[in-house]
């Protein structure tokens, strides 16, 4: 509940748009287990040296496999490491040909996503927000 209701973490998040209170974090916890169930896959709380330090993971959009990451604050210089992490799991999965990013129009720095080899599609609404999608292929 702490670590979504940081300004610094909502201020990326355009789909942030409700208070983080019991009620949510238990409502979103089921919704990603659920993703767990029905697919296979879906988010993990992410440790380093066994504290917590964000969550992400792989969720089904239609026929794509998005990848998305939320760190604490504390912890954003971790994006990069833990996201090639994430890639080399979806490399070894045959279930995953390729993988995709929304990325708020609020980033500004690309770089470290390009560097990882994924190329921007376009611009995309989702929920009534918009994104860059990127996509990265992994066979």
């Amino acid at each position: 509940m702490a670590h979504m209701s940081d300004p610094r973490v909502a201020e990326h998040m355009p789909l942030l748009t409700f208070e983080w209170d019991e009620a949510a974090v238990a409502k979103f916890v089921a919704t990603k287990e659920e993703r767990w169930s029905r697919d296979g896959l879906g988010h993990w709380a992410i440790l380093l040296n066994s504290k917590y330090v964000g969550w992400g993971g792989f969720q089904k959009e239609g026929n794509e496999w998005d990848f998305g990451l939320v760190l604490k604050p504390n912890s954003f210089g971790l994006g990069t490491r833990i996201s090639r992490k994430a890639i080399e799991f979806a490399i070894a999965d045959e279930r995953i040909p390729f993988i995709t990013f929304l990325l708020p129009l609020s980033r500004k720095n690309f770089g470290a996503l390009e560097r990882l080899g994924a190329t921007l599609v376009g611009e995309i609404e989702y929920d009534g927000s918009a994104f860059l999608k990127y996509r990265l292929e992994t066979e």
